[in-house]
């Protein structure tokens, strides 16, 4: 029988040295800010527009290592810092999707490729991606499956993978998060990108946001 192909695409070193610690110095500066909100502060970026900050140019060039069947349709990035101890993971398996018009309108609309650039490694807290549905029966509503593509974070490696697949990180122990466990110091950091072919409902530009003004940028002079 022939393997399966992974879910997951995976581009390591995503960026150049130079370029990525430029970008991980400036994430690390933020320090405790929006820490707690770190998923609820989120920002579009339309690519025919000019970056204003640190991690739309770093978009400006992952996007070109994405398979050319997953930009063809891709007008603009919804992005945000994921930052989590894998001690206490207190996001569940999901799938990506448009949640303010979930919320107004019951409406399903995805992504069309989700994505990860990891700005840090982790104790544990693998990436786990599934064909198989969320299920909220089940703590963390982790799908009934154990067939999963697994992805350890390492620093410059950036992931994408059909936002379609439900997705999940796995505890400080690499296993599926139920419970809290003894505090671990440092943070799992990423930058997660969602790559759309239309812009997703109240999600503010980074100009129209007062959040992590530590990342603007102006252009470089030509």
């Amino acid at each position: 029988m022939k393997p399966r192909a992974p879910h997951v695409s995976i581009v390591e070193p995503a960026l150049p040295a130079a370029e990525f610690e430029r970008l991980r110095k400036r994430i690390m500066k933020l320090g405790a800010e929006r820490r707690r909100e770190s998923y609820q502060t989120t920002f579009w970026f339309d690519l025919a527009s000019q970056p204003a900050n640190v991690v739309e140019r770093a978009v400006l060039a992952l996007i070109p290592q994405v398979s050319p069947e997953r930009r063809a349709r891709v007008i603009g990035v919804e992005w945000w810092l994921s930052r989590m101890r894998t001690s206490n993971v207190k996001i569940d398996f999901h799938v990506d999707r448009d949640n303010a018009l979930f919320d107004d309108t019951g409406r399903t609309v995805r992504p069309i490729t989700s994505s990860l650039l990891y700005v840090t490694s982790s104790v544990g807290g693998l990436l786990a991606v599934t064909t198989k549905k969320p299920d909220v029966r089940r703590p963390a509503c982790a799908p009934d499956t154990d067939d999963f593509d697994l992805v350890e974070p390492r620093p410059n490696r950036f992931v994408f993978f059909d936002a379609k697949l439900t997705h999940g990180v796995l505890d400080a122990r690499n296993e599926l998060p139920l419970r809290r466990l003894p505090t671990q110091r440092a943070w799992r950091i990423a930058i997660a990108i969602n790559l759309w072919h239309r812009r997703p409902r109240r999600v503010p530009t980074f100009g129209e946001s007062v959040h992590y003004r530590g990342l603007a940028e102006g252009p470089r002079p030509a």
